[in-house]
């Protein structure tokens, strides 16, 4: 029989970390016009900066806690699921590869060998619909690999908050296991704000309309409140596949970051705001990972 009062809990602590990546998506209604190159670096930078820490303090090291708490080697579902995850979005990657190649292709993005006159993607797409113009369709690409990998790293939190809220619900008599609960709903929901930031901006950037950017941010999310509830009704078997699960969307992430986002951010040497991105994401994302924790 369904325990309403434990369910309504994990629809509360799942839907507002939903709520909150939802908020962070929001802030693409900040920036109605176009992007300038140099913000839109910034912003890729901050992303992967968001996405490395995030997939270091909230995946792989509590899959390597959990992996020692359910008596495995401390490094092999680690490093399995993170080898794994990895793997998944470079097949997915592959799958899309005809899109990355078309901007090489003879004629097109302003490439003209003949003349030995290059220009870059960005400046031969102005004015080209996305659907005739293969370098846009590379940067969504791109940007779909970024959405795949925040909303498999969105999961096993769903899942640890679900959890969380299960467990409290079953031992009423102590307030720790409630209280518990609720700060790691509340830390994963303040952690969220930047990563629904980090999907709309580059969705926005990629060509996309500020509407469609907006609801990219928030479905990504959407996934928490969904894993929260698979875990109320399969609590029991699910506990154990968390180590490998946390793994696997860490390596996720860290495939977007590395085959992505700072090719992206920083695509030659004429600025480091990128690499700045890149710093003032990790350091923002590692603070709120470790105080909230």
């Amino acid at each position: 029989m369904i325990n309403l009062n434990i369910f309504l809990q994990v629809l509360g602590g799942t839907g507002f970390t939903f709520l909150m990546t939802s908020l962070g998506a929001a802030v693409v209604f900040c920036f109605q016009g176009a992007i300038s190159d140099k913000m839109n670096r910034a912003f890729l930078g901050f992303a992967s900066g968001v996405m490395m820490a995030a997939s270091v303090w909230s995946l792989l090291i509590p899959s390597i806690e959990q992996s020692q708490e359910q008596g495995m080697s401390p490094w092999f579902p680690p490093a399995l699921g993170f080898v794994l995850g990895g793997v998944f979005l470079y097949l997915v990657d592959k799958t899309l590869s005809w899109l990355h190649g078309a901007c090489l292709a003879e004629g097109r993005c302003g490439l003209n060998r003949s003349s030995g006159d290059i220009r870059s993607c960005e400046s031969a797409a102005i004015g080209q619909p996305a659907m005739a113009n293969p370098c846009l369709q590379k940067k969504e690409a791109g940007t779909k690999l970024l959405v795949l990998a925040v909303t498999a790293h969105n999961i096993p939190e769903g899942m640890a908050v679900g959890l969380a809220f299960v467990l409290a619900g079953q031992h009423p008599e102590d307030p720790a296991y409630l209280a518990s609960a609720i700060g790691l709903a509340a830390g994963i929901g303040i952690q969220n704000f930047p990563e629904g930031a980090a999907i709309s901006l580059p969705v926005r950037q990629s060509g996309a309309g500020v509407g469609k950017s907006f609801l990219t941010g928030c479905l990504s999310g959407i996934v928490e409140p969904l894993a929260g509830i698979l875990v109320f009704f399969t609590a029991a078997s699910v506990v154990r596949f968390m180590p490998w699960l946390l793994a696997f969307a860490g390596g996720a992430m860290i495939y977007v970051v590395a085959d992505e986002l700072i090719p992206q951010a920083q695509p030659d040497e004429t600025s480091n705001v990128g690499t700045i991105g890149v710093m003032a994401g990790f350091l923002i994302m590692m603070i709120l990972d470790v105080a909230l924790g």
